[in-house]
């Protein structure tokens, strides 16, 4: 769902606007959600909006830096600024937010000031001026100070993208200027300047030395990485899950050639009325991400029933893009860290259950760290499948059957269990 907040005629226009949302007026929850959407983002944006009624922005990039996909090979490219100074990595950190709430991620977003100027994608392998400053940006460890000046007054507005981060105001850039000092983060520059390294590997050598996800994500977007004459602008969107997906196929280079868990284990987390439950199975790896969205939730608006959709992979990984996008990769990043972490493989499953708490999507970061947080408590430990099952049973609200007939590596390790069943028992 997207909408726009004109300044000049003070609009708000919905795009996805029902008879039911007329009556409401987000007074009396009609549509069943615990707040309503329009009026959350609404709040958020008239308390951004009057920072941005004019041509100059000075304040402190987190730092962040967005590359558009709209137009490509022609992209829009800039970067992201509060209209204030001082220590704004929280803006652009995803890291940083598991734990708060939607409004409080909106929040950071919508004073986040999007500059744009279109480039062509090729020019990142010979950048003018001001690509050159916004690389400069993404390889700072520190926000950076700027003055941006504007072709226009900024247009108000809230983007909002399962894959991305929400967004805010935009404006065409007209001209950027460095206030002080960029912290340029070594590790990157390095990376930057070795025009003979494969981005898979910078990307991968940046990880191990401990360059934040979300930092590597901005590099390869801006065109820092990878062979000197190859290397392109990437859509933030489309760069956030290439790293999450080079990163963990990498990983599980490693986890492939340790010995599987002996024993079931089972991780839970709960955040933003998203239930999951990850469920690691004796065995080689393989790999399964199922997603149930609930009525009035995001993605099933109008709905009457839970819409269940997934994806999987077996041993030797997959070629074709995941059916339910960004979120497979970001939860498979985290799963693989924890495999290479533990030195085990296993066989994953992971049941996610969105609830109509989750009033608009803020980005597919949510799912990196929501597994993430899973994975850093103690597992609850079993003997059998089915004993997991019965937890897990407890904890969602879908019927098993539902999660079993849906899921690959459920049927195949239920029917396996039968097999050893009647051998041991023959």
């Amino acid at each position: 769902m997207s909408w726009l907040f004109d300044v000049d005629r003070m609009v708000i226009d919905t795009r996805r606007s029902s008879r039911l949302c007329v009556l409401c007026k987000g007074a009396h929850l009609l549509c069943g959600k615990n707040r309503c959407p329009i009026v959350v983002r609404a709040s958020v944006m008239y308390e951004a909006v009057r920072y941005f009624d004019k041509l100059d922005v000075e304040g402190s990039s987190p730092p962040g830096v967005f590359v558009g996909r709209f137009g490509y090979p022609r992209v829009y490219v800039g970067p992201l600024t509060p209209p204030f100074k001082g220590d704004t990595r929280i803006l652009d950190t995803p890291e940083y937010w598991f734990g708060m709430s939607i409004e409080d991620i909106v929040r950071f977003r919508s004073i986040l000031l999007r500059g744009e100027k279109p480039l062509h994608v090729d020019s990142a392998s010979n950048p003018d001026e001001l690509l050159q400053t916004l690389q400069e940006i993404a390889m700072s460890q520190k926000p950076v100070d700027l003055e941006v000046k504007l072709a226009r007054k900024p247009r108000v507005s809230l983007i909002l993208d399962d894959e991305v981060q929400p967004l805010g105001a935009s404006a065409p850039i007209s001209k950027i200027r460095l206030e002080g000092n960029i912290y340029v983060d070594r590790r990157i520059e390095e990376a930057y300047y070795d025009r003979d390294l494969r981005a898979v590997d910078a990307v991968f050598d940046l990880y191990r030395s401990g360059v934040p996800v979300s930092s590597i994500q901005k590099a390869f977007s801006l065109g820092l990485l990878g062979v000197g004459s190859n290397r392109r602008l990437v859509p933030t969107r489309w760069s956030i899950t290439a790293v999450d997906s080079m990163i963990s196929e990498k990983l599980l280079g490693n986890v492939k050639r340790y010995p599987p868990i002996p024993v079931y284990l089972l991780f839970e987390s709960v955040y933003l009325d998203n239930r999951f439950e990850i469920l690691m199975i004796p065995g080689f790896w393989s790999y399964e991400s199922i997603e149930a969205w609930y009525p009035k939730t995001v993605w099933n608006p109008d709905g009457r029933m839970p819409i269940v959709e997934g994806d999987w992979e077996g041993y030797h990984g997959r070629r074709s893009y995941a059916a339910i996008g960004g979120c497979y990769y970001a939860a498979r990043l985290a799963v693989a860290e924890y495999l290479d972490s533990i030195r085990r493989q296993a066989s994953v499953l992971i049941l996610r259950e969105v609830h109509p708490g989750y009033i608009m999507p803020v980005g597919v970061w949510h799912v990196r760290e929501h597994v993430r947080n899973a994975l850093k408590r103690k597992p609850m430990v079993y003997q059998s499948i089915g004993e997991a099952l019965s937890r897990i049973s407890e904890r969602l609200e879908i019927p098993l059957e539902i999660w079993v007939e849906h899921s690959r590596l459920l049927r195949r390790e239920l029917y396996q269990q039968r097999i050893r069943s009647y051998v041991s028992g023959s």
